[in-house]
Formats: structure tokens, C-alpha cells, sequence
């Protein structure tokens, strides 16, 4: 018999906290959830005040017998499942199967996943906090009512196997909304004019950009408007009119949160969202590190706070101190957003001595990089700010005015480990004297058009959901997920693009259910899951005060729904079955043409998108395929069981990637040394 029994999620997660506690005691994983709302039916109980209907997920049967033998031979059990409102949701489930009082101190969580965390936890049990538990039922349930009462609306008018959710689908309509903007969007001409000067004594070139004239900043329209400063300059002198030098700090961004994480690990790394949550469980639950054993080397990666600990704080003063000199350290606090749940730290290494050099044998490829951005970013969050010396150069030429400026840094600071953004460090210019009388060698006009709001990337979705108050940092990268699984949006050049589907299940919620997809309405739903969290508010008086507008919406949009039908699309191919027009359908891989003959006829075929730009190898027509992760490939139409070409590329033909012409040119140059050599 074991004197203690500790649950946690995770085999991984067991491994780890195994090593810690060693005697007789048994840690054991319940794989996630073990109970849940039933899949086959709504699972709450409308009449019965909401009351949730939960069953015990199917095919986890053997696993709830194990436990409940587990449980029974301990003198003592401990839950230690995440340590936040699902882990709660789950610590709750499992004292419910396990027969344990819901009033008995073994719940015990931990932040990171290191000996002194664990052991603390063990020694300081808590009850389960009921609060945080309704909370998860909360969100739980108004989402199953959401999902499971609009979704039968959509199958009948668009097709089968459509969802909405309360935060996917306005982050549908945010990506269809920016699509909307870009397609309205209406550019505007302007220039600029940059001038090439050189001082007299050095030589040295450096550029200036006009900025207008008489000491007025003036915009430049159109051509006319820059051939009249052309004209005027073209017999001016160019004369330094002042020079204006000083001193700028730049402070090191805060440690991580779930969100700033994600798009920095998009933007740097070039990781998905799913990838990065994916890889960072990993290093929160625990991996094999040298004669360490298994042990967590982050936090837990599911917060909205920048807090630290002290003992983070100290470790990483000795760590900064004793690699790059005291002069580089700063104690700094930051502030967490008003609406951060703060439940626990930012994301950080575990332990700082661990550099990422240092277990990077130990490491997959990926779990490295991300070790590594997020140790740096640690660190960097506690070190001096780096210092700039800056000039700015005002020039004139006659009645028109022109700006250089330029940077050199005098002190590295945080910068010597971790560089958010991609601007230039070093912008230097000459140093140069007033009334000095400068070179002109090269007057460059240029012609810009004003671009319209980019499209979303995974990481700028996240930013923007996370800015209105929409979801969690639990919520951001299952959302995404889903609504290209289900064809809503679709991705390219890691740009979020909507589909047609997509336009059209949001035309038909906004139509209906306006507060479905009201962002500010989702935002306030997630202000009251924080009160009830909080315990501010009672979960079911929630749900009451949402489902009575709901239901009135609900039934009002079945009646006007019935007599509404959604047209399908005509094409002008016909069907060499029967002779009729195909249409166009969408499907669980998107669209394919289907004859409207149905069930009479039930032929179907794809619908193969071509581009201008013929095959290189055979001159064929070029078909746009998309692999199974939805990536856009381009193949011959002749590359076929009968066909006699093998041309397919992920790349646009006539377009190929730079690195891969980078890659052919060295191999020429080398190619062509060897040559030269021989002869």
C-alpha cells in the first residue's frame, strides 16, 4: 500500500514529479479530462436550472477502474492537476469518481515543476476551490449551448459538420470584417524625396529625407508637387541648419505571457500556435536533462500575468551579474493588464543556471528554440536598459527642408541577450558642423501608394483578441485551430484569409445572432467568468441572464430560417451524367462541383484551380492543390498515373524561393572555381 497517491495529467508530468518524492509514494496520470458533457446530445438540462449532465468519457473505462484501486490502497490522495480553472474543472472530476470529499485539503498546486515547488505543495494541501471550478462550468456549458443550438441551423442551410462557438465565431468575423476593409480600401498616392550627401572632409555619404519647407512639415501628393522641389533644390545649397544631439534609453520588453509568447514564437521562430503550446507543455511537464533526471525547465505556460517571483528574481540577478557585470543588472517590476487573471507567474525558466547552451544536447531542435526565447526574454526582462547616443541633422536647401538622423549605441544592456523588433541598432552619420556646407550626390524621388490594413497572421488574431478581451490564454490557439479545421478561414503565406464558407456562416450569425458575434458582448461574457472565479457571481444567474435573449434569438431565427435558402453557385460546366449545370457545394476539404440533380444524379468532382503560368518542365497547364495541413502546392496536369511529367513544387512557378535560387548560384560559383582550376 502506498502511504500517498498524487494525480496529475500527464505521463510526462508524473515521470517528473516521481523523482521528486521517491518512498512510497505513486504518482499516476488521468490522461485530461475523465468526465465531460456527452458528445451525442446538448447535456444540459434547460429545465433543471442548467444543470450540466456530465458522463465519463467514453474508453476510459480502465483507466477510472486503476485509479479508483489506486486511491483505495493510499492512505492519502493528492489532485495535482494544472493549476488553473481546468485543472480545477478536472481536480473536481476526479474527487467525484474517486468518492473524495470535496471538503478535504488534497488538492495541491504548482507553478513550476521543480523538487522545492512540489514538496511545498505536498506539505501545504488545499481544499477545492469551488469558485474556480464554477467558473470552467460556466464557460462549459453557456459554450455547449452556443455550440450545440446554433450549430443544427447550420447544417440545414449550409451543410453538415458546421460549428459556432462564442469565441470562434467572432474571431471569424474579425478576419472577414479586416477582408471587408482590405477589399474597400482605396490607396493614395504620395512621395517622398531622399537626398545622398556627403560632407566635404570625409567623404562620407549618409541620406536625408525631405520633411517640407519654411519650417512646416508638407505632405507630397503627387509628381507635380515634387518636380516644383526638385526645381527649387536643384540650385540650392545644401547647409547644415542645426544639429541636435542626445542621449535615448530603450527597457527590455516584460517576460512572457501565454499571448506575447505565441507571437513572438510566430514572428522569430516561425511556430504555430498549436506548435508552440505543443512544445512548451513539454518543457513545463518535464524532460530528461543530463544526470538531472526529468525535470520542468519552464513555468506553467498558461498565464496573463509579467509577476516573478523573488527567488526568480534573485537567481537571475546572480546569473546576469556574474555573466555581463553589475552594471547590466536592474531589478525591475512590470505591470499586469487590469484584466489579467494573475493567477500565476509569467513564463520563465525554472532554473536560470540551466542556460540554453547548456542542455541543448538534451533538447529536440524546436524545444531548444523556444527554451531559448523564452530564457532570454527572462533574463533580458531584468537587466539595464540599452543606451543610444542620437543625432538629428537639420539641413536646409533654400526655403526647403531635410532630416538626417542617426544612432550608435554606447552601452548594450539588456540588448546583450535578447533584441525585440527589427530595427536597425546602429544608424550612424558622420559627425558634422553648423552652417557646414554639404555635397549633393544623388537626389532619389519616390513614389508610394498608402496599403491597406494587413491581414491577420495567427500571432496579430491573437493580439487583437487578447486587446478587445476575447477568450484566454487557454482559449487563443484551440480557437484558431478550430475555425481552419472547419474551413471558416484558411492560411497563406501565414496570413488568415476567409473562405467563402467562412462569409457565409458569419453573414448568416450576424443576421441572426448578433450577440454571438458582438465583440464587445464576448468580451463582457469573459469579464463575468472572471467574477465568478472571483466568487462576485453565482455561475447558474449567469447562464439564466444569458439563455432568455438567446432562446428568444434562437426561435426567431428558426422561423425567418425556414424560408430562407441559401443559392448555390451555377457554374457553366455540365454534368456528363445527365446534362444539367453543375453547382458548386462545399465540403469538409472545401469546395467541389456536385450536380443538382441529387439523388437522381449523385455525380461529383473537384473543382482544380489553374494559374497563368504554364509548366517549366513540359509547358502543361499548372494546377493549385493543397496538401493535407491545408498548404497551397502547385502540380503539373500532366503529372498523373498516364501522364509523362514529374513537375510539382511548393513554390509559384517562375517564382522560386530566393534561398533556393541563393542556393543553385553558390553551387554555379563553386562549379565554375572548380572549372577555372582545372584548366
Amino acid at each position: 500500500m502506498a502511504d500517498r497517491l498524487i494525480i496529475v495529467e500527464s505521463p510526462a508530468k508524473a515521470n517528473t514529479i516521481r523523482k521528486f518524492l521517491g518512498g512510497s509514494t505513486k504518482v499516476v496520470a488521468s490522461m485530461g479530462h475523465i468526465r465531460d458533457l456527452p458528445k451525442s446530445k446538448l447535456g444540459v438540462n434547460i429545465e433543471n436550472d442548467f444543470e450540466p449532465e456530465y458522463i465519463n468519457i467514453r474508453g476510459k473505462g480502465d483507466l477510472i477502474k486503476s485509479l479508483k484501486k489506486d486511491a483505495s490502497n493510499a492512505k492519502k490522495v493528492y489532485i495535482a492537476t494544472d493549476p488553473d480553472r481546468e485543472g480545477e474543472a478536472i481536480a473536481w472530476h476526479l474527487a467525484h469518481i474517486l468518492d473524495i470529499d470535496e471538503n478535504e485539503t488534497n488538492r495541491v498546486t504548482f507553478n513550476e515543476i521543480t523538487k522545492n515547488a512540489v514538496q511545498e505543495a505536498i506539505k501545504n494541501p488545499r481544499t477545492l476551490d469551488k469558485n474556480l471550478i464554477d467558473a470552467q462550468q460556466a464557460r462549459r456549458v453557456l459554450d455547449r449551448i452556443v455550440g450545440y443550438q446554433i450549430s443544427p441551423l447550420l447544417w440545414a442551410k449550409v451543410r453538415r459538420g458546421l460549428s459556432a462557438g462564442r469565441v470562434q465565431s467572432v474571431a471569424v468575423k474579425l478576419i472577414v470584417d479586416r477582408e471587408e476593409e482590405i477589399k474597400k480600401f482605396v490607396p493614395e498616392e504620395y512621395w517622398n524625396i531622399y537626398i545622398k550627401l556627403s560632407d566635404k572632409e570625409t567623404k562620407t555619404i549618409f541620406e536625408a529625407k525631405y520633411i517640407g519647407q519654411d519650417g512646416k512639415k508638407e505632405e507630397l501628393k503627387n509628381e507635380e508637387q515634387v518636380n516644383a522641389v526638385l526645381k527649387d533644390i536643384n540650385k540650392e545649397k545644401f547647409i547644415v541648419k542645426a544639429i541636435k544631439k542626445s542621449e535615448k534609453k530603450r527597457t527590455p520588453a516584460p517576460p512572457f505571457t501565454t499571448s506575447t509568447m505565441q507571437q513572438e514564437a510566430s514572428r522569430k521562430l516561425g511556430f504555430t500556435l498549436k506548435k508552440t503550446m505543443s512544445v512548451a507543455q513539454g518543457l513545463y511537464e518535464g524532460l530528461k536533462i543530463g544526470d538531472r533526471g526529468h525535470i520542468g525547465l519552464i513555468t506553467y505556460m498558461r498565464t496573463d500575468s509579467t509577476r516573478i517571483s523573488e527567488v526568480a528574481r534573485a537567481a537571475a540577478k546572480k546569473e546576469i551579474e556574474a555573466n555581463y557585470g553589475k552594471e547590466y543588472y536592474e531589478n525591475r517590476y512590470y505591470k499586469t493588464s487590469k484584466d489579467s487573471q494573475d493567477a500565476h507567474e509569467a513564463i520563465r525558466p525554472t532554473y536560470v543556471e540551466l542556460t540554453p547552451d547548456s542542455v541543448k544536447n538534451d533538447l529536440t531542435n524546436d524545444q531548444y528554440k523556444l527554451y531559448k526565447l523564452i530564457y532570454n526574454r527572462f533574463l533580458a526582462s531584468q537587466m539595464a536598459p540599452a543606451v543610444f547616443d542620437t543625432v538629428s541633422v537639420s539641413i536646409d536647401a533654400g526655403k526647403h527642408n531635410f532630416k538626417a538622423n542617426g544612432q550608435t549605441m554606447k552601452f548594450k544592456g539588456f540588448m546583450a541577450v535578447y533584441f525585440e523588433g527589427q530595427d536597425e541598432i546602429e544608424e550612424k552619420i558622420q559627425e558634422l558642423k553648423e552652417n557646414e556646407e554639404l555635397k549633393k550626390e544623388k537626389v532619389e524621388p519616390k513614389q508610394s501608394f498608402t496599403e491597406p490594413p494587413p491581414r491577420y497572421t495567427e500571432a496579430s488574431l491573437v493580439k487583437a483578441l487578447e486587446e478587445k478581451g476575447i477568450g484566454r490564454p487557454s482559449t487563443y490557439s484551440p480557437t484558431i485551430t478550430t475555425i481552419l479545421e472547419r474551413r471558416y478561414i484558411e492560411k497563406e503565406q501565414k496570413q488568415l484569409l476567409p473562405t467563402e464558407l467562412g462569409e457565409v456562416v458569419n453573414n448568416l450569425l450576424i443576421n441572426n445572432f448578433k450577440d454571438i458575434v458582438n465583440v464587445d458582448f464576448t468580451a463582457e461574457i469573459e469579464k463575468e467568468f472572471d467574477n465568478i472565479a472571483e466568487g462576485k457571481e453565482e455561475w447558474k444567474k449567469i447562464i439564466r441572464e444569458f439563455y432568455k435573449p438567446f432562446s428568444e434569438e434562437l426561435e426567431k431565427a428558426k422561423k425567418e430560417l425556414e424560408h430562407v435558402k441559401i443559392e448555390e453557385e451555377v457554374t457553366n460546366i455540365p454534368c456528363e451524367k445527365c446534362g444539367r449545370m453543375m453547382v458548386i457545394k462545399y465540403g469538409r476539404y472545401g469546395k467541389f462541383l456536385a450536380c443538382p440533380g441529387y439523388p437522381e444524379c449523385k455525380n461529383t468532382k473537384p473543382i482544380v484551380e489553374t494559374i497563368k503560368e504554364v509548366c517549366p518542365k513540359c509547358g502543361g497547364k499548372i494546377q493549385v492543390k493543397k496538401s493535407k495541413k491545408g498548404r497551397k502546392f502547385y502540380i503539373c496536369e500532366n503529372n498523373n498515373p498516364s501522364g509523362n511529367c514529374d513537375y510539382i513544387s511548393w513554390n509559384k512557378p517562375g517564382k522560386e524561393n530566393k534561398k533556393a535560387k541563393a542556393t543553385r548560384a553558390k553551387k554555379t560559383t563553386k562549379t565554375n572555381k572548380r572549372t577555372k582550376k582545372s584548366k
